[in-house]
């Protein structure tokens, strides 16, 4: 999966609330789709795909991607 996903890198976006969300939920700043690729590129990143989406975790962070348009949904980090 992670292969697939990181061929269509280029077309990884998101929309205009999903940057404030995942800003609010990840507390950062700066550009939030390179961040997000920069995640998925780390080779610690695991990407799963569980029906329309793709799911990508690492360290606490779980990444939610459309597989058909490659919208980032939302980034969260993972409750402990």
């Amino acid at each position: 999966m992670k292969e697939l996903l990181l061929d269509n890198i280029a077309s990884i976006h998101t929309t205009k609330l999903g940057i404030e969300r995942i800003k609010h939920n990840l507390n950062i700043t700066g550009d939030v789709v390179v961040y997000i690729k920069e995640l998925i590129n780390n080779n610690n990143c695991l990407v799963s795909k569980n029906g329309k989406n793709y799911y990508c975790e690492i360290d606490n962070v779980i990444i939610t991607i459309n597989s058909n348009n490659y919208c980032i949904i939302t980034a969260h980090k993972k409750k402990i």
